[in-house]
């Protein structure tokens, strides 16, 4: 699978959820977008770091930073590795004594340890090709997103946000593929059975 470097672009209040916030990542070498809803203490977590703030007592991630240095753990790398139901994996990739590990991780939990760590965030090429977005500029100024979704694959459709699902639902119907239609009205079903 290629792998893709990632720089954090933005951090803002989510359009989607309320009282969430967005972290944007985007593509090193590329136009794609991969925006992640995170909670209000993650976002706190990340903006601290990017802004070299030093808070009086540790932050959760400065001590799980503490710890591993402690420890004389590196973290080398973080991966956003799948994306399932709309919900983003991620783990790290650490070294210590040459040796080689990885630790299951929240997405967010992930970003705000690679900022702290200074490490490079990156992910696979199907999972932009999923969620990611392009940004475009209108005439007026403002910025337009626009979802990416090549090789819309059936044997994937887990890996789409719901969001996605739905609009390409809509593109199918239009374009009167019943088949896919269905494949995808099935998808959504099973998600909405499991909340």
């Amino acid at each position: 699978m290629k792998r893709i470097e990632l720089d954090i672009v933005a951090l803002s209040h989510s359009m989607t959820q309320s009282h969430n916030y967005a972290v944007v990542l985007g593509e090193k070498r590329g136009k794609r977008r991969l925006p992640i809803v995170i909670g209000s203490f993650e976002a706190q977590a990340i903006a601290v770091a990017l802004e070299r703030m030093v808070p009086n007592r540790p932050l959760t991630h400065d001590l799980f930073k503490n710890a591993l240095d402690t420890f004389d753990i590196q973290l080398k790398e973080v991966i956003i590795n799948n994306l399932l139901d709309g919900i983003f994996y991620a783990r790290l990739v650490c070294m210590r004594a040459g040796e080689l590990f990885e630790i299951d991780s929240r997405t967010s939990d992930a970003i705000a340890m690679a900022v702290r760590f200074e490490c490079p965030i990156f992910t696979y090429d199907f999972i932009l090709e999923a969620a990611g977005v392009i940004l475009e500029e209108q005439e007026d100024g403002t910025l337009r997103a626009t979802q990416v979704v090549t090789n819309f694959d059936n044997d994937d459709l887990e890996t789409y946000p719901l969001d996605a699902l739905n609009e390409r639902l809509q593109e199918v119907l239009e374009n009167e593929d019943y088949e896919m239609a269905a494949r995808i009205r099935d998808e959504i079903r099973r998600r909405e059975s499991k909340d």
